[in-house]
């Protein structure tokens, strides 16, 4: 995400506790552990912004006509 909005930045710091979440349940809290809150980001940017590049890429793959 590039000039990301403040709705934006907000969403992504709530995400970084469900980030935690599933490294400490996946035992891979570690090597994060020590990690700044804008590499934190960084992460969670990059799997928004790929889950988005896949959405978008499936909805102009779509069967609809119009």
């Amino acid at each position: 995400m590039i000039d990301k909005t403040e709705l934006e930045t907000q969403a992504i710091k709530a995400a970084r506790r469900n980030f935690a979440e599933v490294l400490t349940e996946l035992g891979l809290m570690a090597p994060f552990h020590d990690r700044s809150a804008n590499e934190i980001d960084r992460i969670i940017e990059a799997c928004v912004d790929g889950f988005q590049a896949a959405m978008h890429r499936e909805t102009l793959n779509d069967d609809i006509p119009f």
